[in-house]
């Protein structure tokens, strides 16, 4: 008999408590975040790597590993296979010409949180659930947004009001009751967990309920399918909250146990703002636990989480892989996000040009390798960042322009 779903049960990921799938369900009852755990041996003899070739290019193709359990509750505005960009240019100009960018921009609502918000609001549908509320630096509660409308199931967004302005609209635009609050979004996070329990509302903020993270999940199935069933030697990650290194390692475990790639996994390069930079300073102490930041601000904005609750699993992630933590400047940043559009033609966001800068200091310093494989992880389109782009061109009189212009 074939399932559209494999799943089996759920783990806690902070004291490996097992228990069954159950309605509405958010954390392990010690606090901590709960993993969705599939019948791996089930999905292999379901599913082989040839059969994903005949399959639809969008996130679903994995459905047997995602917690879906009928097709009819999927909820989609067709989140494609990301493509994987060869920028030749800038790779050679950082010693590195066959550095690839994995594209997220591309996805519905323009970042990598359409994954989540597809693969959760799929669930909260599943579960029959009628309200969401979620705290977020803004693309998240955008991407959620736009699923909720899609769903036809409210959503309430909390974030801080210097959260980038497309983010908002997108909010507004969907139909979504936009909080606003002076603050990280932390503090947005109290004021959802307060309002969810008030108002009996599912709260879908970061690791407080396990689907959103397999959405996320699927970029690490994308990537091995794109490596032709292999990784690349380094995976460089722009990290606020850390759910996209948890959930790619989290796919590519399951893959390496179905036999689907070998054992070798990716050293990790995690990649923040020197103005939060909670985990990079954890990793250099070699601590488990992130202590916060004080004054997080970053042009970054995805980045800007002062207390990520799944440090311990970053960390751990990192540690494993052999990898690395490093903040960049935000002037380093801005600086990078130009040229890859002046040399590659690609608008990266300001994340994703965190963790091309990153690649590039780590280059310089020798811990990457001249003839290493490297993927960069751009995690939203430039364009949800338009406003930090300084200038707007000449104005001139139509009648006084000469008819050539020269640079």
């Amino acid at each position: 008999m074939s399932f559209y779903s494999c799943i089996a049960g759920m783990r806690c990921a902070k004291c490996q408590k097992e228990e069954p799938v159950q309605y509405g369900q958010t954390t392990c009852e010690c606090g901590g975040p709960l993993m969705v755990q599939y019948d791996l041996e089930r999905a292999k003899s379901q599913v082989t790597v040839t059969d994903l070739i005949h399959r639809t290019q969008t996130i679903w193709r994995y459905h047997e590993l995602l917690p879906i359990l009928q097709v009819d509750h999927v909820v989609s505005l067709h989140e494609p296979m990301t493509p994987l960009i060869a920028v030749p240019e800038y790779g050679r100009k950082i010693g590195l010409p066959s550095l690839l960018v994995k594209d997220e921009g591309v996805l519905p609502s323009g970042t990598f949180k359409a994954r989540g918000a597809a693969v959760g609001m799929s669930k909260v549908k599943e579960m029959g659930l009628k309200h969401v509320a979620i705290a977020t630096n803004g693309n998240a509660g955008a991407a959620w947004a736009l699923y909720g409308a899609r769903a036809g199931v409210a959503v309430t967004v909390a974030t801080p009001t210097n959260a980038p302005i497309t983010a908002r609209k997108e909010c507004v635009i969907s139909g979504a009751d936009l909080f606003t609050l002076d603050g990280t979004i932390g503090d947005a996070g109290v004021l959802m967990e307060r309002m969810s329990q008030q108002n009996d509302w599912y709260h879908v903020s970061t690791l407080h309920e396990p689907y959103r993270l397999e959405g996320k999940k699927t970029m690490g199935y994308e990537i091995a399918e794109q490596f032709g069933w292999s990784v690349p030697d380094v995976l460089a990650f722009p990290t606020g909250g850390g759910i996209g290194i948890i959930a790619i390692y989290k796919a590519l475990a399951e893959m390496r146990e179905m036999g689907w790639i070998g054992d070798k996994l990716p050293r990790i390069a995690l990649i923040q703002s020197s103005g939060c930079a909670p985990l990079v300073r954890a990793f250099e102490k070699g601590v488990k636990s992130s202590a916060g930041w004080e004054d997080a601000d970053t042009i970054a904005f995805g980045m800007r989480v002062p207390n990520p609750s799944g440090d311990f699993l970053i960390l751990d992630i990192v540690e494993q892989s052999g990898g690395i933590a490093i903040a960049v400047d935000d002037s380093d940043i801005m600086e990078t996000r130009r040229q890859v559009a002046e040399l590659e033609g690609l608008h990266v966001c300001p994340e994703g040009a965190a963790a091309l800068e990153g690649v590039r200091q780590l280059r310089e310093s020798g811990w990457i390798r001249a003839e290493e494989r490297v993927l960069v992880m751009n995690t939203g389109s430039g364009l949800k960042y338009i406003d930090q782009i300084e200038g707007d061109g000449q104005l001139v009189e139509p009648s006084t322009m000469k008819l050539s212009v020269g640079r």
